[in-house]
């Protein structure tokens, strides 16, 4: 679609220029001899740039640029001035004019200017529809579940989403905790301002105080500039401190003064910066369980914990997991082009029993890997059985084809290596008290090759049974 521009001026000489001049491929261009006529035209719509004349008769191009900025914001006005009127130009700038040309011009300078009118336009509108996009995708109603847990969750991001509160949101990895604090941003006063997030546990102590306060040049071996701090990038924004739980003691205490003050030390600066973010933490941690450790500061828990919302994991609302697959499968099949396959009964039986560890996460990564699996408009069970390295219930999955007849033959064979592998790691840590150093030395196995294999399994010493010991190594 092309770009309407209306030339405004009441010299004909003028105006014919212009037309000349824009009128082509890039342009629809129309002219008027007067403001008023001007004003009428632009009221009805349809223009994004004005070339507008400062001197004209009946009302001057300043009073139409005011009624233009005032009605129309949007629209980019151009001012065209002679040579005595730069002090009147500068003060059209200032009343939202995007630039202004002096009286004669050349015709690649109203070119220039016009074009990049047009593409300051186009970066706008760009930039409101990416906005509109984020806030969109993040607002808390568009979150996948009807569970019940999940209805209670939606209400408390209602709740709080409107306030400055601090807000604490805890549940396991997996469980799409950044998702809610987007979507508190999102919904909240400061949904235009930037949300930044910081992920805790990747980063040394000094790192991280870097990253969340800023340094000075020559702070420390490496600090070659002077560097900006989350908080000072978030600022009027959202902070958003992922797995807080990480965070050593001695930046605790520095993070419990900015809660509290509002203010905050580069390292190795002297000067104190104010800061004005709201605060939203994560963690998949029991925090109270931390500060009885010693591990977390008690009063910057309490400062933290205004408002806790605690995300449920997968297993304690399967009544999500068919919606949220569906989802999964229509996204990823439309990114890889294909159309979008059906689960069979076998294998929507096999994601409602699985206990989903990784929680939604593990489910999505499932969903991914299938629809690029399978060959044809259904995914099996068989499929999501070699993903999940789980046997397949062969009551409810029989196979149609001798294809399919291989393909689950095959998962059988390596699925019972598999069963008789974890087994035999379960057992000899239980037998030792869950001491790997002499569950391997039993086995003949190298220690780094025993913990290999109970790796693939997520088999963990704290995964014990009441009573059981863990290796003292392990913790």
């Amino acid at each position: 679609m092309k770009n309407r521009v209306l030339i405004v001026d009441d010299e004909e000489i003028v105006v014919r220029s212009c037309l000349r001049i824009l009128e082509g491929d890039d342009y629809e261009v129309e002219a008027v001899g007067d403001g008023w006529e001007a004003l009428r035209r632009i009221d009805e719509g349809g223009y994004d740039i004005v070339v507008l004349d400062i001197m004209m008769p009946k009302i001057d191009g300043m009073e139409v640029l005011q009624h233009v900025k005032e009605r129309h914001p949007d629209i980019d006005v151009v001012m065209m001035t002679g040579l005595s009127q730069i002090q009147t130009a500068v003060k059209a700038m200032k009343l939202g004019a995007f630039d202004y040309l002096s009286k004669p011009f050349d015709p690649d300078e109203l070119k220039m200017v016009v074009a990049r009118a047009v593409e300051q336009r186009r970066l706008k509108q760009e930039n409101r529809s990416l906005k509109s996009e984020v806030s969109s995708k993040y607002r808390f109603e568009n979150i996948i579940g009807f569970s019940p847990q999940m209805q209670a969750v939606y209400r408390l991001i209602a709740k709080c989403a409107p306030t400055n509160a601090t807000v604490l949101i805890t549940g396991e990895s997996g469980t799409g905790k950044e998702m809610v604090a987007r979507a508190i941003h999102y919904n909240s006063l400061r949904k235009d301002e930037p949300f930044v997030p910081v992920d805790c546990t990747a980063l040394s102590e000094n790192l991280l105080e870097s990253e969340l306060f800023g340094h000075v040049k020559g702070a420390f071996t490496g600090a070659v500039a002077n560097k900006r701090g989350m908080f000072e990038v978030a600022n009027n924004g959202t902070l958003f401190l992922d797995e807080l739980g990480n965070i050593p003691l001695s930046t605790q205490a520095k993070l419990l003064r900015v809660l509290q003050e509002r203010e905050f030390r580069a390292v190795g600066d002297t000067r104190v910066h104010t800061t004005n973010v709201r605060v939203l933490a994560a963690t998949n941690k029991d925090p109270r369980a931390m500060v009885e450790e010693g591990t977390f500061r008690e009063d910057l828990f309490y400062r933290i914990n205004v408002f806790p919302i605690h995300i449920p994991p997968l297993r304690e609302r399967r009544d999500d997991i068919p919606a949220l697959a569906f989802h999964f499968l229509k996204q990823f099949s439309e990114e890889l082009g294909r159309p979008v396959p059906k689960f069979s009964d076998g294998a929507m039986s096999l994601l409602m029993t699985y206990d989903w560890p990784g929680n939604v996460r593990e489910l999505q990564n499932t969903i991914h890997r299938a629809v690029i699996l399978a060959s044809d408009d259904m995914i099996r069970q068989a499929h999501l059985a070699s993903i999940l390295h789980v046997a397949p219930r062969r009551d409810l999955e029989v196979p149609r084809t001798s294809e399919d007849l291989k393909r689950v033959k095959k998962i059988a064979r390596e699925k019972s290596v598999e069963d008789i592998e974890k087994l035999f790691i379960h057992e000899t840590l239980k037998r030792h008290g869950w001491n790997v150093t002499r569950s391997a030395e039993e086995t003949g196995m190298q220690r780094a090759n025993f913990q290999a294999l109970m790796k693939k399994y997520n088999i963990r010493v704290r995964d014990t049974e009441p009573g059981d010991a863990a290796d003292e190594d392990e913790n």
